[in-house]
């Protein structure tokens, strides 16, 4: 149980650590620890595993192209607005409802979904994520909630039922959609940074879904 828990906290860390890449633009400050030894020994780490390690290279190669690019906070912010902030014909916006259900974000099924999901859990969200609840990085947070929560479980089976419960959340709230995201991602995102981060993520989900599964 304690090996499982504490791998919970890894997990968590992840999804957080996501949902904060895609809910604002970097700071020059979070921009330059990305160059920093300790956040390349954490993806050194993550591309061990070889179902993660080409969206990693990818990752690692869009960072070090970074370190050359001209006013680079700039532009990754600017990359940031047009592939998430325009319309949705120019940008891939990041909200389930434009990839399944109808059109209409807050009005939507996803968000409203979402919102009920987070009222049952009673879990609150980062109080910054000023979003409709269907937004990726609110999903991605509630999800590291979620599996947090779980640590607080005692009992084998109440565990089992905790991971079978993120289990259908990534693969019903979250894969049902972010690989369509991705695929925008990657078709408009020229310089790449956000679109590999956008494919790590889906490798991730989906390595993950896997792991709860017990595959």
């Amino acid at each position: 149980m304690q090996e499982i828990k504490s791998f919970n906290e890894k997990r968590a860390e992840i999804y957080w650590w996501l949902s904060s890449l895609l809910a604002k633009e970097l700071t020059q400050e979070a921009l330059d620890q990305y160059h920093s030894a300790e956040i390349r020994s954490f993806l050194s780490g993550l591309g061990d595993n070889p179902d993660l390690k080409p969206s990693v290279d990818h990752l690692v190669d869009a960072l070090n192209r970074l370190m050359d690019r001209e006013d680079a906070q700039l532009e990754l912010a600017a990359d940031f607005c047009d592939l998430f902030l325009k319309s949705d014909r120019d940008s891939a916006l990041p909200y389930a409802s434009m990839y399944v259900g109808k059109s209409g974000l807050l009005n939507d099924e996803p968000a409203r979904e979402m919102e009920a999901l987070m009222q049952k859990h009673g879990v609150q969200v980062d109080e910054n994520l000023n979003e409709p609840a269907d937004h990726i990085a609110i999903e991605l947070d509630f999800l590291g909630n979620l599996i947090i929560r779980s640590n607080e479980l005692e009992s084998d089976v109440e565990m089992e039922n905790a991971l079978e419960e993120q289990d259908k959340f990534i693969n019903h709230a979250l894969l049902n959609w972010v690989p369509k995201f991705a695929a925008k991602c990657k078709a408009l995102d020229d310089f790449g940074f956000y679109s590999a981060i956008v494919t790590l993520m889906v490798a991730f989900m989906e390595l993950d879904s896997r792991y709860l599964k017990g595959e």
